[in-house]
């Protein structure tokens, strides 16, 4: 049976739409793009909740920063090349400094906007988020664990990045399955090698964990769908416990997934991590799978580098 596939930037409009119905102090702040961004479920849905700016980020920013400080949940819908960087200078000024209760919801995130190319591949966006203090960094594996982690940051105070995908990935998990914010979340265990992923990649993590898993070397997956605050503790009993990690990311090698994870293992002073993502480049224009495999983001190379750290 053929895998079913979702965009997680669908399961941030599904689930906005559910939140805005139970709490009239959530709001939308679009950028007039809300066909991409999954927002116009809510916009029909409950109209008095939200506002379009237009084609104005810096704007949206300010306009949810002053519905913050009335009480307001505001969700900011745009890409994450936009989110991240167009707005960088007032989501630290406006939002983060003065710690408001404003979420930035970014769809396009990593090379998943594929053709679309460079310019709007946010492969930077979550490295620039983590360096702003009071910033929440958030990407969930698909689309079950992204309902639930929206649900679960529009409950938390204080400013978050939500990271989406254009393109549609694998859905694996359940309703069943419970995510904490800043807590990783275990998908298996074992003794000989940790992987430790996040968003779009979890997926590519858990088809090479299988293929190791067959030549009989135990796994331990960690879906680290918090990448700001980072579960140290889950990384430090990595560390403890097995002392390989593999970081596999959508995003550049640089101030991502793995150089969190590098630093708490370098402030350690034991252990070994090899970092999958983007090599400090831009993308370009071809099918998903393509760019993937162009930066090694692949469950092949996935188990190569185990096999090497384990060596």
């Amino acid at each position: 049976m053929a895998t079913v596939k979702k965009a997680t930037r669908d399961a941030f409009g599904d689930e906005i739409v559910e939140l805005g119905k139970n709490n009239p102090d959530i709001y939308v702040v679009d950028v007039d793009i809300g066909k991409s961004c999954k927002t116009g479920k809510f916009k029909d849905a409950l109209p008095e909740q939200y506002v379009n700016v237009g084609i104005a980020e810096q704007n949206a920013a300010g306009v949810a920063a002053g519905l913050a400080t009335t009480g307001k949940v505001p969700f900011v819908a745009t890409y994450a090349v936009f989110g991240s960087m167009r707005m960088g200078e007032q989501i630290r000024q406006e939002i983060a400094y003065p710690n408001l209760n404003v979420k930035i919801a970014c769809s396009h995130g990593g090379l998943t906007p594929a053709n679309d190319g460079a310019s709007h591949q946010g492969i930077e966006d979550m490295g620039v988020m983590r360096s702003v203090p009071n910033m929440t960094i958030i990407m969930g594996a698909d689309y079950t664990a992204t309902r639930k982690l929206v649900a679960a940051a529009a409950k938390m105070y204080g400013p978050v990045y939500l990271r989406f995908t254009r393109d549609a990935i694998p859905v694996i998990y359940d309703d069943s399955v419970e995510f904490t914010i800043g807590k990783a979340h275990q998908i298996r265990d074992g003794k000989d090698v940790a992987i430790i992923a996040n968003g779009d990649t979890v997926s590519i993590a858990m088809r090479a964990a299988d293929e190791l898993a067959a030549q009989g070397v135990g796994v331990r997956l960690l879906d680290m769908h918090t990448i700001k605050p980072i579960d140290a503790e889950a990384v430090t009993r990595c560390v403890d416990d097995i002392g390989r990690i593999v970081t596999v990311e959508d995003h550049n090698v640089l101030n991502g997934l793995g150089s969190a994870v590098c630093e708490i293992v370098a402030e350690l002073g034991r252990g070994k991590v090899h970092r999958i993502g983007v090599r400090d480049k831009f993308g370009e224009s071809a099918p998903y799978e393509s760019l993937l495999a162009a930066n090694g983001i692949t469950a092949e190379n996935i188990v190569e580098q185990a096999k090497k750290l384990m060596r």
